[in-house]
This record gives structure tokens, C-alpha cells and sequence, in this order.
């Protein structure tokens, strides 16, 4: 039977009925384990009673009132939010693009009520990904995603990502901010060195710009730290978050200082979905496991220790594994054989990884998962990688 979705995904073809912890069952009764977490969405992994709790109650009360009456848990997510963070406010969205999509009009809005309306250019980095609407592909650039859409949305340049002075370079009188994901994930794990962005800090104080980050996948935890800017001892002017921050419940949020939000008064922004009384108890359930003592310092132990044993993998397959990237649980393994080989080779052993840029498989554990499920994956990865040699001789002669 021909689907009556539309075709833009290459789906696998395997679907699941239930999940619980780090596990999912299909509907045909296998077992896998999910390294994948569904792109860093399960933060908490799959049934999570906390969760599970939060939403069901919810739904028994309220849907749905819409943001033209006061929303109590919402209030309280946003205070939590600001507590643990640089901000001073909140805005909460649907998803990750629609919250770099405000982003993008925050930074763009407050140099106009600032007096410098010519500065709406935006610049950002090679590689990125913020997500699939058009301003949000112009601001990533990447070609491939970019294309047969018409002409690019005005006001985006990139340098390549790292590159300070080619960023020095690239700021001139029209640059009003400067957008960066403090680890690149659909771009394949690319880190920066902390020191990195101390001095984008630094430039936009210098130059009156806004540093905006783009947390959707590196924020809530997934690095050890509660947001990846906290490695570097610096503060965001703005902040889109999402993903983990919902647990698999469509929630993101943007975050700002009261000074880079000065201009988003009554009637600039809207939505009608975005901090529904469902996403604020979900949203509040994940803060209460996440923000509880002991949890991220968890993530960061149990990250090092996976990354450790898979640097005894790639000892073991130099010839399949060429580099493991990343920080906590958010981690990469850059593969000498084609990455969408390797995660087919993963998923045969019944373990769920997500390929990303630069030839290299991504793995995003929820942040619950055990030092236990980290050695059955470096068991089910070690026969995927015994697997993949077995086809390196015949993919050389064919070459």
C-alpha cells in the first residue's frame, strides 16, 4: 500500500508500539535499544512515570486555553527556566525552528529599538542546522536544504564554524547579532573549544552585537551540563531551546536577558499552540528530574565513562572507527565506512543510532540510561563493526 504521508523521509521499516527507559519494542515484538532517543527528544526515555503522571493528570483537567489568559504552570516553567539560567524571560513554542525563528526577531527587533534598524544581518556558521523554515535554513546556508525553495530569506551570512578571524572579518555596520550551536549536531559533533566562545563574547560586546545559541540539542543536560554555555563560563544575550526540554512532548522555548528583549512588546510575537497547559506540566516534570540533585553531575559521569569504552571500541575497529567526539551524552563516532552503513549495521543488532554530517554517527542516549545499557551497546556496536570489516576488502576491490 502507498503511503499517504508525504515522501520526505526515507523511513526504516520499523515501527514501534511501546517504550520503556532506553528500550522500545516494535510491532513486531522486537526489542532495540535507543541510542538515538528520537534526535535527543526522550531525555528521560520512554514511559518515565514522573511524566507519565504529569500529562495524563493534565489531561484530565485542561487542554488548552490559549495565550490570551494566564497559564499558571507556565509561569512557573518560566521562572524555573530563568532560575537556572542567564534569563530574564521566556517564550515557549511548539519546536525548535519556531523558537530560532523568534530568535531571529528578537536580535532583529532590538537594533531597531535601539536606533540601528540597518543591523539585522545575522551571522552564522557553516554546517549548522536551526531547523527547516526559511528563515532557519538561511540562517544554517547549507545548500542542499536551501535548494528549488527560491530565493534565500536576506540578512544571513556563515563562516566556516571555529574560524574567529574569518568572523572578525565578516562583522560589519549591518551585523546586529551572531548565531552558533556550542556543539554542532546535525552537523556531525563538532565541538568548539570553550575559549571560542569567550571570544564571541567578547566581539559582540565590542561591537553592540547579541550572542544568540542555538541549544536545541546540546541544552536540558545532554552535555553534563544543564546548557553547553556553561562549559565556557558565559552568558547568551538569547537562547532557543527544545527537544530534551519536553521529554518526546512538542515543547521549545526561547530565552532571553531583559535588555536583548526589550523589544518584543504586546502584538511583535504570538502563537496559538505554543505554552499549552499540557507542554507546561510536561515541561515542569522533566525540569523536576533534571534539576534534582545529583542528575546532570549523572549525565556528565556516565558520558565519560561511554566515551571511554568506546575509545576501546575504535581500538579494537580502527578500521570502521576513526574518531569519537562530543561531550556528556551527546556523542559522535566519525566512521571510515559510509555512517548510513554503520547505523544500518547498529540497527541489525538492534541498537538505534542517528547519522549526521561529516560522515559520523551521532549517539543520544536518554540521560537515564546505565553504565549497564552503555556496555550492551558497546557489545551490540562491537558485532555491528565485525560486521561492517567483513565488507571492507569487497568495497576496496569495487572502488
Amino acid at each position: 500500500m502507498i503511503s499517504a504521508l508525504l515522501p520526505t523521509y526515507a523511513r526504516a521499516d520499523l515501527a514501534f508500539e511501546r517504550g520503556d527507559g532506553a528500550w522500545l519494542t516494535s510491532t513486531r515484538g522486537e526489542r532495540y535499544l535507543d541510542f538515538g532517543g528520537g534526535i535527543a527528544v526522550a531525555s528521560l526515555g520512554y514511559s518515565h512515570p514522573h511524566l507519565v503522571e504529569a500529562l495524563t493528570g493534565q489531561a484530565g483537567k485542561l487542554w488548552h486555553t490559549s495565550n490570551l489568559f494566564q497559564i499558571p504552570e507556565g509561569e512557573r516553567l518560566a521562572r524555573r527556566l530563568c532560575e537556572a539560567s542567564f534569563a530574564d524571560y521566556v517564550f515557549f513554542t511548539n519546536s525548535g525552528a519556531e523558537a530560532l525563528e523568534l530568535a531571529i526577531k528578537v536580535a532583529r527587533r532590538y537594533q531597531y529599538v535601539t536606533g540601528h534598524a540597518e543591523r539585522f544581518q545575522i551571522i552564522g556558521f557553516e554546517g549548522a542546522f536551526h531547523g527547516r523554515t526559511l528563515a532557519t535554513l538561511a540562517a544554517a546556508g547549507t545548500p542542499k536544504y536551501l535548494e528549488g525553495f527560491g530565493p534565500k530569506a536576506e540578512g544571513f551570512d556563515q563562516v566556516p564554524y571555529g574560524d574567529l578571524e574569518e568572523l572578525k572579518r565578516a562583522i560589519g555596520p549591518q551585523t546586529g547579532a551572531i548565531l552558533i550551536e556550542p556543539i554542532q549536531g546535525e552537523g556531525g559533533v563538532r565541538m568548539l573549544p570553550p575559549a571560542f566562545l569567550k571570544a564571541l563574547r567578547r566581539l559582540c560586546d565590542e561591537h553592540k552585537l547579541l550572542l544568540v545559541l542555538d541549544e536545541v540539542q546540546t541544552g536540558m543536560g545532554r552535555t553534563g551540563k544543564l546548557f553547553a554555555y556553561q562549559w565556557a563560563g558565559i552568558e547568551p544575550d538569547v537562547m532557543a531551546i527544545a527537544k530534551g526540554i519536553g521529554g518526546g512532548f512538542p515543547l521549545g522555548a526561547l530565552l532571553t536577558t531583559e535588555e536583548a528583549g526589550r523589544g518584543m512588546t504586546v502584538g511583535t510575537h504570538g502563537t496559538t499552540y505554543g505554552g499549552n497547559p499540557l507542554a507546561m506540566a510536561v515541561g515542569n516534570a522533566v525540569l523536576d528530574i533534571v534539576l534534582a540533585p545529583g542528575f546532570i553531575e549523572h549525565v556528565a559521569q556516565t558520558g565519560l565513562y561511554a566515551r571511554q569504552r568506546l575509545a576501546e571500541l575504535k581500538d579494537r575497529h580502527p578500521a570502521v572507527i576513526e574518531e569519537i567526539r562530543g561531550e556528556g551524552l551527546m556523542i559522535g563516532l566519525k566512521t571510515r565506512v559510509p555512517n548510513t552503513e554503520f547505523v544500518a549495521a547498529a540497527r541489525a543488532e538492534k541498537l538505534l543510532t542517528i547519522p549526521a554530517g561529516e560522515n559520523v554517527v551521532r549517539l543520544l542516549p536518554p540521560l537515564i540510561v546505565t553504565d549497564e545499557e552503555v556496555n550492551e551497546a558497546i557489545d551490540r556496536l562491537s558485532r555491528a563493526c565485525a560486521d561492517l570489516e567483513q565488507s571492507i576488502p569487497q568495497r576496496g576491490a569495487a572502488e
